[in-house]
């Protein structure tokens, strides 16, 4: 039988499974013993993964979606210094004893792809079915949403999609790049600022009573 031929993101994404499994598993494990479906881990590599691209995550924030949860699984001080709109830092060895719900959506994401890899799986050994991984992670949402090129030879319908990513990239601080500039691209890139969310509303407090006047 012959196998389906595989495109570039289905080879990409089996190479992040492949290398998540194999990291994965040559480590000690000081808790639970994780357990892996070769024939399910099988069918998800032939079907391209569970995943979602940079530009679907990006229409996902904008559109102000809240049924799903990002988690960036780099360091601390990783996150602090940029990360993804709404992601919550969850460095992979704290992914266990995360809060998280069995039927809600969670997507994960890292610098490339590994360390994706490796938490979808263990998210899918603990009985997790709603788990995505960014694919590419940071490193494409960088190259597809905060910097998108338009090619040199740019047909109409290639520069009416860069139009869009255009807006969407100044929509998340990022600059689009045009005809193809080698000089840019090759330049360092600066990631754009931060600015803090908005706080949380808590409980309601009590509103003061206004002293009665005297005399009066």
């Amino acid at each position: 039988m012959r196998l389906p031929q595989l495109t570039v993101g289905q080879k990409l994404a089996a190479l992040a499974l492949a290398l998540g499994a194999l990291a994965l598993l040559s480590q000690p494990h000081r808790g639970p013993f994780v357990k892996l479906d070769a024939r399910e881990l099988a069918s998800v590599v032939e079907e391209q993964v569970d995943h979602v691209t940079a530009p679907e995550l990006a229409a996902w924030i904008v559109e102000g979606r809240a049924d799903y949860r990002l988690l960036d699984l780099r360091t601390a001080d990783e996150y602090a210094k940029y990360h993804i709109p709404t992601a919550e830092n969850v460095p992979l060895a704290g992914l266990p004893d995360y809060p998280l719900l069995r039927n809600e959506k969670v997507v994960l994401y890292s610098e490339g792809g590994i360390h994706s890899a490796q938490a979808w799986m263990l998210l899918r050994a603990q009985g997790y079915t709603a788990v995505y991984m960014v694919l590419g992670g940071l490193d494409a949402w960088q190259d597809e949403v905060l910097f998108p090129t338009l090619p040199a030879d740019a047909g109409p319908q290639e520069r009416a999609r860069f139009e869009q990513a255009a807006q969407v990239a100044q929509f998340f601080g990022g600059q689009p790049r045009t005809n193809g500039d080698a000089a840019a691209s090759a330049a360092p890139v600066e990631l754009p600022r931060l600015t803090a969310p908005p706080p949380m509303p808590g409980p309601a407090t009590p509103v003061a009573r206004r002293k009665k006047k005297e005399g009066c």
